[in-house]
């Protein structure tokens, strides 16, 4: 596929933008701006599907935003936005297409072409199954824990959203999410369950990654040498109590495993839990609730699709976080979700966001000449506050700040919801208005630029259709920069020496290592003995 993008700084509005911010950036008084406007808030926030934003009180005026969208323009969004819709294979270096929207697309979609539409029917296939095996297992009362086995995307969407839902789980089921290859973190989920009563998931797209099938096997040893259940033949029972969710299917037999879900070349992990790997979503919230997810995820995916791009708000949030990276030169962005329920999307966001667009080269493979990714990082509040809010408020260094707040709270105690709206809104305004005429101590500057975005509710479809919005203000982002944001091959490189470097550690060998790794690997052996 040819790139239909110009790289940003390659068109004119990034040098229009470039002698903007040295006129007017770094002295932007958001408190004056406001003085100045009495509009500034309705021109500056909007509502979207199921999410209202609020980005008045970020470092821009209506130039800034104007020559944003100019830049978005000169760069090829649309088109290349247009292409991820049409199928073209826009991931360049593997040569693939990114149709995650797809997924949550309905049945009867006006799709771009046939290519596509035989895709969708596969994708309902799929989706009509696993919501089969999901509500079977709910409505097995001998099944209580569900055991998923994955990492990376396999890992963090699921968990993330199980937890953000778990208003409307099943509540005759326990989810238990293993990733990590220290014993510690599987080790104390077996010691909970009992293997008569347990689902395992194991998922892993080529059912080959090493953390994933390392944990994997251990828990299939566990399950066998722990009676199983109470099946005689160890096949019949192992495939009772263990589903892949993989393409692989003669890898997953030969594990004993007779029950798979595949998926596509064209879902990227992190992309992923709309997907059959969101098995254990709706195992915990079924059938009708994963539908309502996938449902607020498509409108957000039209919306993304169609709307203007002044008034389309991943667009506007992708060119803020360009704004903030290339001009103001800010490294990082804390995410503060004032929701219990979405105590996982920082950790989510990580992945989506910066192996997304954590690259130094374009998609032709030149070495960029500007930063790209922020770090992303954050808690939910209120406990943020009392925790790493003093760097945000009296800090050197300035953190844009995401707040996420819930209009409507839970069923749990609701004289509490007021309080932590409160909460949210003060922080959002003492980041912005300072404290005018202190000094010393209590000196605070004011002026950090924050956005504010609300939910109606945390229910399935505002849920879907909040991630639905991070992932496409990530592609805004990274199709600005003119990188791929859908390979990571900065991921495989410590896979790869981790590879050898474990026989080493049991052999002692360390003559091809390094000095460094050398003496670390000496020091573990000898601390060993």
């Amino acid at each position: 596929m040819m790139d239909p993008r110009t790289r940003c700084d390659r068109t004119a509005a990034w040098q229009l933008l470039g002698a903007h911010f040295e006129k007017t950036g770094h002295g932007f008084n958001v408190r004056g701006a406001f003085a100045d406007d009495g509009e500034r808030f309705a021109r500056f926030s909007q509502q979207a599907p199921l999410v209202f934003a609020d980005l008045s009180k970020n470092l821009i005026d209506l130039k800034t935003r104007e020559l944003l969208t100019q830049l978005a323009r000169e760069a090829g969004l649309e088109a290349y936005r247009d292409a991820m819709f049409a199928g073209e294979p826009i991931n360049n270096t593997e040569n693939r297409a990114v149709m995650h929207w797809l997924l949550r697309s309905p049945a009867n979609a006006q799709v771009a072409n046939e290519g596509i539409a035989a895709s969708l029917a596969e994708v309902h296939d799929t989706l009509d199954a696993m919501l089969e095996i999901a509500e079977r297992v709910r409505a097995d009362d001998a099944i209580t824990d569900i055991v998923n086995i994955g990492i990376g995307g396999s890992d963090l969407g699921p968990a993330m959203a199980v937890k953000a839902l778990e208003g409307f789980a099943h509540p005759g089921k326990t989810l238990h999410f293993i990733s990590n290859v220290d014993g510690m973190e599987l080790g104390s989920v077996l010691r909970k369950i009992r293997p008569e009563s347990t689902l395992f998931l194991i998922a892993s797209k080529t059912f080959t990654t090493a953390e994933t099938m390392l944990n994997a096997h251990a828990a299939r040893r566990w399950f066998l040498a722990n009676g199983g259940s109470v099946e005689r033949d160890a096949k019949r029972s192992l495939s009772k109590h263990f589903i892949a969710l993989t393409t692989n299917l003669t890898a997953a037999s030969e594990f004993g495993i007779d029950t798979t879900l595949g998926f596509w070349d064209w879902v990227g992990g992190r992309y992923s839990m709309w997907s059959a790997i969101g098995l254990p979503i709706a195992i915990a919230i079924g059938e009708q609730h994963f539908r309502e997810m996938l449902r607020g995820a498509h409108l957000m995916d039209e919306h993304f699709r169609t709307a203007p791009l002044e008034s389309n708000l991943p667009v506007r949030l992708g060119l803020l976080d360009v704004w903030y990276r290339n001009f103001h030169g800010f490294t990082s962005r804390s995410i503060a979700p004032y929701s219990h329920g979405l105590r996982r999307l920082p950790a989510y966001l990580q992945q989506l966001e910066m192996e997304s667009n954590g690259k130094g080269v374009d998609a032709q493979g030149e070495v960029l000449p500007y930063a790209t990714s922020p770090v992303i990082w954050g808690e939910p509040g209120t406990n943020g506050q009392h925790a790493f809010f003093q760097m945000i408020h009296q800090g050197p260094d300035i953190v844009p700040v995401e707040f996420i707040a819930l209009r409507e709270g839970g069923h749990d105690l609701p004289d509490h919801h007021p309080r932590l709206l409160a909460n949210a809104l003060a922080q959002a305004q003492a980041l912005m208005v300072g404290r005018p005429g202190s000094s010393g101590h209590s000196y605070f500057t004011g002026n950090r630029p924050s956005t504010f975005l609300v939910l109606e509710r945390l229910d399935p479809a505002s849920f879907g259709a909040l991630i639905a919005l991070y992932e496409h203000r990530v592609f805004t982002s990274g199709a600005i920069w003119g990188i791929d944001s859908f390979d990571q091959w900065g991921v495989e490189l410590g896979k790869v020496l981790a590879k050898e470097l474990e026989p080493l550690l049991a052999a002692g060998d360390s003559e091809q290592l390094d000095p460094s790794t050398a003496g670390l690997l000496h020091y573990l052996q000898s601390h060993e003995k």
